[in-house]
This record gives structure tokens, sequence and C-alpha cells, in this order.
């Protein structure tokens, strides 16, 4: 089974920056998509951003466009997710997620990480 598990999360004040790493186990990871999900309290987890297998094409949600930037190291089997002008609304668990392809829904993806949080201070 491919194992991801994340880090970088914490606490930041308003217009600050973090760097989210997702460290993936498995022999396939550079043929898959990879992805970032959040979910805040009360809240579905939601759509952040996606990239490729060769790390050649992303796409983001517009509430992080401009913001975020996802990339991914193939030879470390790991993905990103930098994050600057973090905003109190992107408070939420942060989680990496494995699939097939670019798609910006939970049902893309066969494999999740456990999420770290991200608390954004006003």
């Amino acid at each position: 089974q491919v194992q991801l598990v994340e880090s970088g999360g914490g606490l930041v004040q308003a217009g600050g920056s973090l760097r989210l790493s997702c460290a993936a186990s498995g022999r396939t990871f550079s043929t898959y998509a990879m992805g970032w999900f959040r979910q805040a309290p009360g809240k579905e987890r939601e759509f952040i951003a996606t990239i490729n297998w060769s790390g050649g094409y992303a796409f983001y949600a517009h509430s992080v466009k401009g913001r975020f930037t996802i990339s991914r190291d193939n030879a470390k089997k790991t993905v990103y997710l930098q994050m600057n002008s973090l905003k109190p609304e992107d408070t939420a668990v942060y989680y990496c997620a494995q699939g097939r392809e670019v798609v910006t829904t939970t049902l893309g993806y066969d494999y999740w990480g456990q999420g770290t949080q991200v608390t954004v201070s006003s």
C-alpha cells in the first residue's frame, strides 16, 4: 500500500507563510498525480491544488490561486505546498492525496495522508 505523510503545519499570523510537505512511500509515485485538500471544522473537504506526474501542469482552486504553489520532487517522492499571504480562513487540516489524473474531487484520489493542522491567527 501507498503511505502519505504530511508535515510542516503549525500556527502562523495572518500574512505569514508555511511550506507543507508530503512524503510518499511506494515505487510508482512519479506516475501519479498528486493533490492537496483541506477541511475546516463543520465543512466538507475542499480541493486546493493538483499537479500532474511530471510537475509540468498544475491547477488551483480560485480561493488560493496566486497565493499557494504546488510542486513535486519525484526523486524524493515528495510533493510540496508553499502557502503565502495566509488568511484566517485558510485555517484547516490539510491533506495530500495520490490519484490517477489531475482532478478536483476527492473521488479521483486513491490514497490519503493523515493530515496536518494549519492555524492562521488574526
